[in-house]
């Protein structure tokens, strides 16, 4: 491992921005300043007046390993993660087997100490019936325990009043929950066969798995919360109706917290005229209203967290008919970019995205030493340039499912540099792949 001076950038973290120089040693920030003096031995990167970001911890990752690695797997999407300044992930249950008991969370972290490229971590997927496993999980063990109130595969649908009452009150860790009633979206969907059958378009996707049906879901897990006093994180807000259910605030000292995704910054219902199955996610992209009320509440800190939901499938199973293709977008490699439109919109300021998708994750699932730019901590750093712009190709892709959203989009930013754990694993354009991240660690 090398050690690195990174000099003349524009450091963001903390909520200020400040011109100086990094100095990595030994895969930690050795130190924060202006005028630093490289060593004998020291590689120097000279960031030209660029962005210094801590990485991005992206909480919400689907990357498909065990079971469905035709889609994705730890290895091709961690390399993806790297590309987009992504530094460390917390990834998804719902694999094949899903990660619902500890032997199975355990062989995901084998195998991510294998092959990730990036840092990782593994949630605990509930179920009706494991309810003893979820009281004897390490907190230390995962980052929390996902529970699906709305549709989800296998038995990892949570729908037993008793079982979500006992998970809220018995979890050791936050409880995140993807909240979508069922009720009210089988009954759109008969509702859309009626006039359809198998021939639904994409665009009653926002109609199907509606705002209705996430605002129930949501008051409802929040009402659990409240009853039980639980750490509750809400992920992927896709509602303008559901922004105004949280406080406004640092993240700090919440019980209750959200996150949304970068999709929903991004698209609007108007663009499945254009792609179709390929924006199809669960919960659905909804209107251009609700996407303005999610980036509001994102910059009033009512939605604590930017994270992805990555979560890709082959270009052909999108391409089947509305009724078969299934949700999910692959994002973790533009993700961070996407945010930046943003901020270059003039509705996000950078220092708040580095809040949403840096300092936020940290603090809420008490990440140890990661997640902002400070001496002592790990080196997990991005370099953004954002005088240089970047068109989305096919042929730059690096998930394995092949495929973007965002192909032909050019963002007005660019990725420079990602480190993980002090190493230089992404610099212009160029990949290392030896890079290998570590198991995230809990100070619980």
């Amino acid at each position: 491992m090398s050690d690195w001076l990174i000099t003349n950038a524009e450091i963001v973290n903390e909520g200020r921005r400040t011109a100086g120089d990094v100095s990595i040693r030994d895969g930690r920030i050795h130190a924060i300043g202006p005028s630093l003096t490289a060593r004998p031995g020291d590689r120097v990167l000279d960031a030209r007046g660029r962005w210094l970001l801590p990485g991005m911890i992206d909480d919400q990752v689907h990357f498909r390993e065990p079971g469905l690695t035709h889609k994705a797997d730890i290895a091709s999407e961690s390399r993806a993660c790297l590309a987009g300044g992504i530094t460390s992930y917390m990834e998804m249950p719902n694999t094949r087997p899903p990660a619902t008991d500890r032997v199975a969370l355990e062989a995901k972290y084998a195998r991510a100490a294998e092959v990730s490229r990036v840092n990782y971590a593994f949630y605990l997927g509930a179920t009706n019936d494991n309810i003893e496993e979820i009281r004897r999980l390490d907190p230390r063990a995962a980052p929390g325990i996902k529970v699906f109130m709305g549709a989800s595969t296998g038995n990892m649908l949570v729908d037993d009043p008793k079982t979500l009452d006992l998970i809220f009150r018995d979890t050791p860790v936050p409880i995140i929950t993807h909240c979508e009633d069922t009720p009210t979206i089988l009954a759109n969907e008969a509702k859309a066969r009626e006039i359809w059958g198998d021939d639904i378009p994409p665009d009653q996707h926002p109609l199907i798995r509606s705002r209705e049906a996430c605002v129930k879901s949501t008051r409802l897990a929040i009402s659990l919360a409240r009853t039980h006093g639980t750490r509750l994180h809400v992920l992927h807000i896709s509602t303008a109706d559901e922004c105004l259910l949280f406080e406004p605030g640092p993240v700090a000292g919440k019980r209750i917290t959200a996150e949304t995704c970068v999709h929903f910054l991004h698209f609007s219902d108007a663009d499945y005229a254009r792609l179709g199955n390929l924006i199809k996610c669960n919960p659905a992209i909804k209107t251009a209203f609700d996407r303005d009320g999610i980036t509001r509440a994102l910059a009033e800190g009512r939605i604590d967290v930017l994270a992805t939901d990555h979560a890709p499938h082959t270009a052909s199973e999108k391409a089947e008919p509305y009724v078969r293709a299934p949700s999910g977008l692959p994002l973790v490699q533009y993700a961070l970019q996407c945010a930046i439109e943003r901020v270059l919109d003039g509705k996000l300021t950078l220092e708040r995205v580095v809040e949403a998708v840096s300092h936020a994750p940290a603090t809420l699932f008490n990440v140890r030493e990661r997640g902002f730019l400070r001496e002592g901590y790990h080196a997990d750093l991005v370099l953004v340039d954002p005088e240089k712009p970047h068109l989305v190709t096919k042929a730059d892709v690096l998930s394995k499912c092949g495929w973007s959203p965002f192909e032909g989009y050019t963002f007005r930013s660019s990725i420079a540099a990602t480190f993980v754990n002090g190493h230089l694993a992404w610099h212009e354009g160029e990949l290392d792949d030896e890079t290998r991240g570590v198991r995230l660690e809990f100070a619980r």
